[in-house]
This record gives structure tokens, C-alpha cells and sequence, in this order.
């Protein structure tokens, strides 16, 4: 099991990490606007990126401080951008259909020192056109992650497996409401 935990340590879970699962850095604009948003400490490296472990809900579980839990949607359409309250720490990113049950979990959560030998040293490079000063990073490993973005999908609706969300209540609802930002709101990140 790998240890999930905020910054000042009052959100606390784990991550089964026998599933399928894919590392990313992730340069896209959003994800440096949820960083900045959380206030951009430790989040996001030089060129706006962001190391992100992509696996099964159902994997994760949350053992202690659930009620810091908090969603910011960065539009009414965006993903679900998980968070610590408590320390504005970033969780991870979901579908708002959790019968789509991937979760992206944030680096700043994660036990840096275990993540090769639990998730394995590979980590996919994405979303580079987007990142900050030159030269631009060289997208690597898409193809990959695509394939293994299908079968965490695949994983979570065979025997109905997505229903084990920790995010999720059993009626498909987040365990928490999400807070969507303006359309001024979002500019201003």
C-alpha cells in the first residue's frame, strides 16, 4: 500500500498499488490553473507541470480527515480538482460520471520516495505544447498511457467496480459539492 496524505497530514489514505496505474507529468494549462488556484506551492516544476499517478478509484481509500475534502471545477463542464481543505494540498482529478472511475492523484499527496517502486520509474510526458519557456519538454509515452487509461476504465465497470469510489456516494453523486469557478475567476488564474 502506498501512503496518500495532505501537507499538514489531517487527510490520510492509501493507494492499492497491484492496479493498473500510469505516471504522467502533465503540462497542460488547466492543471497550472488548479495549482495556482491551491496557491502553486510544490505543485507544478519550472515549465508548469505536474507529476500525476492515474489509476482506478476504487483503489484508493481515504482513512482519515474525509470532511477536508473539497472540488473546484474550473468550469461548469470541468473535471472534478480534488483537494485538502485544511491545506489547500491537491488530491486528484475526476470524471463527473464515476461510472468513468479514473482518478489522476497529485504528486503533492504521495510518497515521493516509493513512487518508482511502487508505480515503476516510467513517467509519460503530456499536454507539451502548453508549457512554460523553451525549449518545450518532448512529449513521450501517449500512446502507452492511452492504452492504459482504457483498461483502469475497463478495470472500475466490470462487476460493477466503480461503485467503490471513495469520491463517490453510491448513487453516483460526489461525497461533497463542487465549487465552480467564473468564467473570471478562471482568467484571473
Amino acid at each position: 500500500m502506498h501512503q496518500l496524505k495532505c501537507k499538514c497530514g489531517a487527510l490520510r489514505g492509501q493507494i492499492d498499488s497491484s492496479g493498473i496505474s500510469s505516471r504522467i507529468s502533465c503540462y497542460c494549462s488547466d492543471c497550472r490553473a488548479f495549482a495556482h488556484y491551491l496557491g502553486g506551492d510544490g505543485i507544478i516544476d519550472s515549465q508548469g507541470g505536474t507529476e500525476i499517478l492515474q489509476m482506478a478509484q476504487q483503489h484508493l481509500s481515504i482513512s482519515q480527515g474525509q470532511e477536508h475534502l473539497a472540488i473546484v471545477r474550473l468550469s461548469e463542464k470541468g473535471l472534478f480538482r480534488w483537494y485538502a481543505s485544511c491545506c489547500n494540498t491537491p488530491i486528484g482529478n475526476t470524471l463527473s460520471n464515476p461510472k468513468l472511475c479514473f482518478v489522476g492523484i497529485a504528486h503533492a499527496c504521495l510518497d515521493r520516495s516509493k513512487m518508482d517502486a511502487d508505480f515503476g520509474k516510467d513517467i509519460a510526458i503530456v499536454n507539451v505544447n502548453t508549457a512554460l519557456g523553451e525549449p518545450k519538454p518532448k512529449q513521450s509515452g501517449l500512446a502507452g498511457v492511452l492504452f492504459r487509461f482504457a483498461g483502469i476504465l475497463l478495470s472500475g465497470r466490470i462487476g460493477g467496480k466503480y461503485k467503490h469510489s471513495p469520491l463517490f456516494t453510491a448513487d453516483g453523486e460526489p461525497i461533497v459539492i463542487p465549487m465552480v469557478l467564473s468564467v473570471k475567476e478562471r482568467a484571473s488564474l
